[in-house]
Order: C-alpha cells, then structure tokens, then sequence
C-alpha cells in the first residue's frame, strides 16, 4: 500500500468531509479540500494547521455542479501540490421527497449534486491519475445503494448505487495498473446531511465513523461497508432478502 501524501476532499468544509480532513492532517497528509462556504473552509484550514504545522493546506470554494469549475479547482489543486494522490469524492445531498409529490426539483437537485456532478469529479481526477499514472479514487456510495429505497431517500439511494456501478466499472478497466478505485458504503454516520434524522438504527457519531472511514479508506479496498459491524453483515441481507423484510429494515 501506497502513503498518500496528497489528498483532496470535496465537500470538505463540514461534516464527514471535514471530519477525515483532521484525522488526514494528524497523519501528516497535505490537503487539498474544496466546498461552497469558504469561510468555512478559511476556519477548517487554521484548525488543520494548529494540529500540524507541518503540513500543506490548500482551499478554493466549490460548487461541484459548476462542472466546468470542477475540472479547472482540481487542476489548481494539482498545481499547487505538485501532485495528487488521492481524490475522495464526498460532497453530495440527502435532500428529497417520494416520487410523484410534487418535489422534482429537490429529486432532480439530488440526482445532479450526488451523481452527475460525481461523474465531473470522477473525470476530472482519472485525467490527473492518467496523466500521472497512478492515484487513488475514493467514491462514496450509501449503505442506501444495496437496494431501491424507499419514499424521501428514492432518488438518494438510486444515485449513490449509480455512483457504485460508476465506479465498480472504472475499477474493472484500471486492473493491472497503477491506480486505484475504492467504492465505501457508510452506514448511519451523523452529519449535516441526516441532522433532522431523530432515530436511524446503529447511528455512530461523526467522530466515530470518521475514524472508520479514514481507516478503511488507507486501505484502498475494493469495496468497503462502515463501520464494518453490522453493516457489512447487514448489506449482504439488504442485497438478497425480499423487499417486504428489506422495507421493515429502512
């Protein structure tokens, strides 16, 4: 396995994305994170700095589906490192509402944030990665993907398994080279993203599942389902039971 020095996060500015952004710092990795609120940002940088002064930080504010702004931050963030070895793709949406409702704009917001604004951050790193020959591409998926799901996380749940079929692909073409692509499945990690959810069955706080996510994330799996327990057990259910128990489950 690879140190990664270099590594870039998007939605970065709270949340999970901040959250690895410390635990990456601590390791003495250089950053490289992006988001909309750069005041945000400004803060998370100086907190990342006082934990190691050794490290390179660098920010630019973002809004992932200014496509064509995703391609030109991540080329700065090249530019400014020297390299980058490591892209994760974090930022996206929970927000939506059952089909039919009269909600296609929060539906269609969520589809576009969460997988075609995913796909410009996909392209924009493999350019890097190919161009460098080597790198390490982070996508993440959602427990949610394991199956179709149901009323306000439909749409959620369906981008993040395109997100996971998205990458699996792109893992097939790049075996036997240097680059690596990892799919990770968090389960219930409290957020931004699920703050108004009151009870979600084996919820861990953000510290918590950020550890588990930064650990398994230095691993470069394949595929990996966080915490490990129970959701690794659990998604192989959710992927084979009837959608009658799956529902009950959701």
């Amino acid at each position: 396995m690879t140190t990664r020095s270099n590594i870039l996060i998007t939605g970065a500015s709270s949340g999970l994305g901040a959250g690895m952004a410390r635990l990456f710092a601590a390791r003495g990795r250089n950053l490289a994170l992006c988001a909309r609120r750069l005041d945000r940002l400004e803060a998370l940088r100086e907190e990342l700095l006082a934990i190691n002064p050794s490290i390179q930080v660098v920010i630019e504010p973002l809004d992932v589906n200014d496509y064509d702004q995703v391609f030109q931050v991540f080329r700065r963030f090249q530019h400014a490192l020297g390299r980058l070895d490591r892209v994760i793709v974090n930022a996206g949406l929970g927000k939506g509402q059952p089909l039919g409702t009269g909600y296609f704009h929060a539906n269609r917001q969520t589809a576009e944030t969460n997988f075609v604004a995913a796909l410009a951050q996909c392209e924009a790193a493999m350019e890097i990665f190919r161009k460098q020959n080597s790198g390490h591409l982070v996508m993440m998926s959602s427990m949610s993907a394991m199956r179709g799901m149901r009323k306000n996380i439909n749409t959620y749940a369906a981008t993040k398994a395109g997100v996971a079929s998205l990458a699996e692909g792109l893992r097939m073409e790049m075996l036997g080279k240097p680059i690596t692509v990892s799919t990770i499945f968090p389960g219930y990690i409290r957020s931004e993203i699920n703050e108004k959810v009151e009870k979600a069955p084996f919820m861990v706080d953000t510290e918590t599942g950020c550890r588990a996510l930064v650990a398994a994330i230095e691993k470069e799996p394949a595929k990996a389902y966080v915490p490990s327990w129970p959701w690794a057990p659990l998604g192989f259910a959710m992927r084979v039971l009837p959608l009658s128990l799956v529902r009950r489950m959701t």
